[in-house]
């Protein structure tokens, strides 16, 4: 991690940046943001969400047509997105047929890995969720899964401070 140190960001472009990513999202940048960063709560929980729902709106957007080509022209390409749809179906599929659409919110909010904005953006292509509502339910998850980290992660740095 001290690569890090070196970069020439900002620590809010940073926090954004780390919060973009698929597999960590907000659940790393949060802590890191606190705890490394030294940023303030309020900055590093903006930064995180900022940079959490930026991907998961290019998702919802262009998953469809840059899968189709992919699929398409590649091999390859075919058999991850196959085994990705399937795995996002599976995760999902339960939720939504008992809860409908606010299984969605509640599948981003859990901050655990395998659920989040980046999968929680596939299952709402794949179930076919409009645009528009998919951005509310996602966004509200988010903002939850914020809240979450944010209280997790004060909470076990004051106890490990002690």
């Amino acid at each position: 991690m001290d690569f890090l140190y070196n970069l020439p960001l900002s620590p809010e472009l940073l926090t954004l940046i780390l919060a973009m990513l698929p597999v960590t999202e907000l659940r790393f940048s949060i802590p890191f943001a606190l705890q490394v960063l030294n940023l303030p709560i309020w900055s590093a929980f903006l930064w995180s969400i900022l940079g959490d729902i930026i991907p998961a709106i290019l998702i919802i957007y262009f998953i469809g047509p840059i899968s189709q080509v992919l699929r398409k022209n590649f091999k390859s390409a075919d058999r991850f997105f196959s085994w990705l749809f399937a795995k996002t179906r599976r995760r999902f599929d339960s939720g939504y047929a008992t809860w409908g659409k606010i299984a969605l919110m509640f599948f981003v909010a859990i901050p655990l890995p395998g659920t989040g904005a980046w999968t929680g953006s596939i299952a709402a292509w794949l179930f076919d969720i409009s645009k528009k509502e998919s951005i509310f339910y996602i966004t509200a998850g988010v903002i939850l899964a914020g809240i979450l980290v944010t209280l997790i992660s004060l909470g076990l740095f004051s106890f490990f401070n002690l």
